[in-house]
């Protein structure tokens, strides 16, 4: 018989902090030759959309009609909180 130990965290009062992130779309991996058994790339550096946000043409490439999702994601995370000092908890009288 297997014993099973839980752990209970408690978590610290939630900080003020705001999460700031970029999404960048870089060179196309996008196999041209997988269905004839080799390994071609186009050569496409950065994704760049044909048409507006919120369009179907948004999310194909203009310099080589890929989809985005061939495109690598970089994703750019920057965490910003507010850290106050400690209160002093002695009592001045």
């Amino acid at each position: 018989m297997r014993k099973r130990q839980v752990v209970v965290r408690r978590e610290e009062p939630a900080r003020s902090s705001t999460t700031i992130s970029s999404v960048r779309y870089g060179e196309c991996q996008r196999n041209h030759a997988a269905s004839v058994g080799g390994y071609v790339v186009d050569g496409c550096r950065e994704f760049m959309a044909s048409g507006d946000e919120g369009t179907s043409a948004a999310l194909t490439c203009a310099a080589c009609g890929c989809h985005r999702n061939f495109h690598r994601k970089e994703i750019e995370t920057e965490v910003v909180s507010e850290c106050s000092s400690p209160h002093n908890s002695s009592n001045r009288t």
